[in-house]
């Protein structure tokens, strides 16, 4: 009996080994939910993980933008070209990448006009070559090229040829002119039909590029015309590239803003109290021919003669002969209607024609009266008392 087990330790081996038997039983079971749960696992943490991963940005004629409106595919190009693409996120990284960089090209795009003309000189300056894409004026008047905005590129033109002897353009043939923007001064290129000013202008000896559209530059349109090419070529004859779109940061907010006296003329404190002293004559004269406020007691009743005669003024002052002499006809023709009893839906010319058998009066003579048109105050006044005159003669008979 010493080497018999205990009846405990037989009885907890036979119970692990049933639980090990049922556990294998519910895998074999559901093994398809098992494997279908592990496929949707994976599927969760792949999403996530693009999801939640680095991206590019959302700015437009940003290099790491791979939206329409991004440059993300001329930068890869010129990379892969042996050009050294430089993305400034503000003004001090764009001087010390131009400091740094070998015979640097510059491409400048200030949408938002935040640099003030002594950056915009100090990046030219430090700039072998200046790319500008759709500068503004104050842009424009920094740099002192002898450039200028010339309004916009005609629906008209929606595609544009180079039309001058630039090597660049000339290689690259036709771009899109679509939402562009011309410019007048230096040589100028993709010139509309009948302008002289053109999507692209080159001045300043060639250092000085201005492109009126980011189309050229743009991933949406890279592929169309010949956007790559004239993208490629304006770009990369340097080995580095510097590419600069100022930002919120770049706002130079150190001094302070003009206020509203130092932008007016010196004139406008003289204007002032002129001003004030004309307001206060026309109240005074205003209010003294207005009169005094009269105060009633609500509800006010106005008797229909003085509303007749406030009308009546009203017409006078506006001289609405027309519109009173309409009023005049449709009264008179009313009662009229009622004193010969023609009823309320007989027309103008039964109403004369009643007017003229009970008178025994030719109906067009009656008709001519009632359908005159006065041309003149005086002429209407007379007219309304022929009709008035009318009417008596009706009533008397």
């Amino acid at each position: 009996m010493t080497g018999a087990a205990p009846a405990s330790v037989v009885q907890g081996g036979t119970d692990a080994d049933q639980a090990s038997v049922r556990r294998t039983g519910w895998v074999r079971r559901h093994r398809a939910f098992a494997a279908c749960a592990a496929v949707v696992a994976a599927a969760l943490v792949l999403v996530l993980s693009a999801q939640l991963g680095p991206k590019g940005d959302a700015v437009p004629m940003s290099v790491h933008n791979a939206g329409p409106d991004g440059a993300r595919a001329v930068a890869q190009i010129l990379g892969r070209h042996g050009v050294a693409v430089h993305d400034a996120g503000n003004y001090g990284a764009a001087m010390a990448a131009l400091e740094a960089g070998s015979s640097p090209t510059l491409l400048l795009y200030d949408r938002n006009g935040f640099l003030d003309g002594p950056r915009l000189r100090s990046l030219a300056a430090s700039a072998h070559r200046v790319v500008v894409v759709s500068p503004r004026l104050q842009t424009l008047d920094a740099l002192d090229a002898g450039i200028r905005q010339a309004g916009v590129v005609p629906d008209a033109s929606p595609v544009l040829e180079p039309g001058c002897s630039l090597p660049d353009p000339q290689a690259a043939g036709a771009v899109s002119g679509e939402s562009g923007f011309l410019y007048d001064g230096g040589t100028t290129c993709y010139r509309p039909d009948g302008s002289s000013a053109g999507l692209v202008a080159v001045g300043n000896g060639g250092r000085l590029t201005v492109v009126g559209s980011t189309a050229v530059f743009s991933n949406g349109q890279l592929d169309s015309l010949g956007h790559a090419a004239l993208a490629i070529r304006t770009l990369g004859p340097s080995p580095d590239l510097v590419w600069y779109i100022p930002a919120l940061e770049d706002l130079d907010t150190g001094g302070s803003p003009a206020s509203l006296d130092d932008l007016a003329p010196d004139w406008v404190r003289f204007l002032g109290p002129w001003l004030v002293l004309v307001a206060l004559a026309a109240m005074a004269w205003r209010g003294r021919r207005l009169g005094p406020l009269v105060f009633e007691p609500l509800p006010v009743v106005v008797k229909a003669a003085e509303t007749a005669e406030g009308r009546a003024r009203l017409y006078q002052d506006s001289r609405a002969v027309d519109q009173a002499r309409d009023n005049l006809r449709a009264g008179a023709l009313v009662r009229l209607s009622g004193h010969l009893r023609t009823g309320p839906g007989a027309t103008a010319d039964q109403v004369i024609d009643a007017a003229a058998g009970l008178l025994g009066k030719p109906a067009r003579e009656l008709r001519e009266l009632v359908n005159e048109r006065p041309g003149t105050e005086a002429r209407l006044v007379a007219w309304s008392r022929e009709l008035d005159t009318l009417e008596k003669e009706v009533k008397s008979r």
